[in-house]
């Protein structure tokens, strides 16, 4: 078979499979050039969202996520779902970093430290996490850990910290180790803000013992505190004392595991404990001899061991073509441009040999239902000429439409939006054909097929975990329904495959070795 040029990856931003619905703007729409395709070319549907992109189970697709695993060919699994599973497999007890903190504290006779977001909120940490922290410690025979709890109450309700240091302090004697040590409201330990001075309220409480109050007892601390209408993110930093006296600090030859996963709230901290030079607040000296390990990687070339680093993605799509010596365009609109570019190519700024960027503005309005049509004409008039000039032999290019005016929950507008884009899919794809190319049409997440919460009547703005499309078009593969879509309704259809199966998929229409590192399998 000759390889088809181009080969074009459309990405429809936003437009997921759902019944129809009087907030489904995708089936109320007049979309004559995409139900035809659904009825002579193969039509699947794609898991866009929770473990199959790599996020938590049930949590709904975005844009960077799907961007990076439809350019990378497998799934990247984020933070969280990543340290679970890790969990769950049993690696996380043989980290090499929570090893060497252990290994540290053991021959320096020091303390264990593990401080972070004590909550099930799974945005910046999960209680599971630090549960899983105290059976690695007692696994490794250390003697003494101390626990500096982060209170949440804003992924989670406003006064739940007692609780869940309730369930903490349960966990400690089924496990027969550990100890409550400081206590800090997540405004002060994990500003982000350039607010140092509310850092240094947690600092100088772990490192030295020093808070407005102590308290024996973390739950009584934490209930006088609701008392005085100060809930749990604006808990003041304390000290958990024996005999008045603090029962730990933070000193040489200690450890201490940060189990906050998200970065920008754990930066500024971490750096007052790990940077020699450190000078937003005044310490007493820089606490050497401290195995200092992060979760994730806060920032680069921080001075700390850091458990789970990023997973570098060595050979995504777009090198891959580059490669074999191919020529390659990416192109968007300003609002989704870095997803064709960065999030794409495995996320690196990385631009390979042959390939090429074009970025067509977005148009300057509030808000996109002002405008349902974008700059979706410029980029489809851009693309076409390009196609016409037989320049590239794979085209990787983004419409934002169904995305962004669904974000602004107006229905009217986002039917008009996907109305406008069923005519340029169609100009794109004539244009294609006429080449000898061949179009792929898939989208990175759900929104547009509900704009309206079904249970509530109430508008919807976010995106969903619907599945995706997923259509292949070309004259080699006209007639050759993979599975009949029932009357052109997707979402009868059991979804074939996830979006890491793309880039596979796209690699065999163009004759090229699919990478080890692609876990991705090709849907034709």
């Amino acid at each position: 078979m000759n390889r088809p040029k181009p080969v074009v990856l459309m990405i429809l931003d936003g437009w997921g499979v759902a019944p129809p619905s009087h907030g489904n703007a995708i089936t109320l729409a007049k979309k004559p050039n995409f139900d035809s395709y659904l009825i002579n070319f193969p039509a699947f549907t794609l898991q866009a969202s929770g473990e199959a992109v790599g996020l938590s189970w049930g949590e709904m697709g975005n844009s960077e996520v799907g961007h990076l695993s439809l350019g990378s060919g497998k799934i990247i699994y984020q933070s969280l779902p990543r340290i679970s599973r890790s969990i769950s497999d049993g690696s996380f007890f043989n980290n090499p970093a929570f090893l060497n903190a252990c290994r540290h504290v053991n021959e320096k006779a020091g303390d264990l430290h593990l401080m972070g977001l004590v909550s099930p909120g799974g945005v910046h940490s999960y209680n599971e996490h630090l549960y899983a922290l105290l059976e690695a410690a007692q696994s490794q025979k250390v003697k003494r850990v101390y626990i500096h709890a982060f209170l949440d109450g804003r992924d989670t309700p406003y006064n739940s910290g007692v609780k869940y240091i309730e369930q903490l302090q349960k966990k400690l004697q089924q496990i027969g180790l550990g100890e409550i040590a400081t206590l800090s409201g997540r405004f002060y330990a994990m500003d982000r803000d350039n607010h140092w001075e509310r850092n240094e309220k947690t600092y100088r409480a772990m490192a030295l013992g020093e808070a407005d109050k102590t308290y024996s007892d973390p739950l009584t601390a934490i209930k006088e505190s609701y008392q005085k209408n100060v809930y749990d993110e604006e808990f003041v930093p304390v000290v958990i004392a024996n005999n008045d006296q603090p029962k730990v600090m933070v000193k040489e030859g200690d450890g201490l595991i940060f189990f906050n996963f998200r970065a920008d709230r754990a930066r500024q901290l971490a750096k007052a404990f790990v940077l020699p030079g450190f000078e937003k607040f005044k310490r007493p000296k820089y606490i050497q001899d401290l195995v200092f390990v992060a979760m994730t990687e806060y920032e680069k070339d921080l001075p700390m061991e850091v458990a789970f680093p990023p997973e570098k993605i060595t050979v995504p799509l777009a090198k891959v073509i580059s490669d074999a010596g191919l020529t390659q365009l990416h192109i968007a609109e300003t609002e989704k441009y870095a997803h064709v570019t960065f999030f794409f190519n495995g996320g690196e700024e990385t631009v390979f040999p042959g390939e090429e960027r074009v970025i067509i503005p977005s148009p300057r309005v509030p808000a996109y239902d002002q405008k349902p049509e974008m700059s979706a004409p410029e980029v489809t008039a851009s693309i076409i000429k390009e196609i016409e000039d037989d320049k590239y032999d794979f085209i990787v290019m983004n419409y934002a439409n169904a995305d962004m005016v669904s974000h602004s929950g107006n229905l009217p507008a986002t039917i008009q939006a996907i109305e406008v884009l069923d005519d340029l899919i169609g100009q794109v794809a004539s244009s294609v054909m006429n080449a000898g190319g061949s179009v792929l049409i898939t989208a990175d997440h759900g929104n547009a097929e509900g704009l309206y919460n079904l249970q509530t009547g109430e508008i919807d703005k976010e995106h969903s975990s619907s599945p995706v499309p997923f259509l292949i078009i070309g004259e080699q593969f006209k007639g050759k329904v993979a599975q009949g879509a029932v009357s052109n309704d997707l979402s009868q259809m059991t979804p074939a495959g996830v979006l890491a199966d793309v880039a596979p998929t796209i690699l065999k229409i163009m004759g090229l070795k699919r990478p080890e590192e692609m876990t991705g399998r090709p849907l034709i």
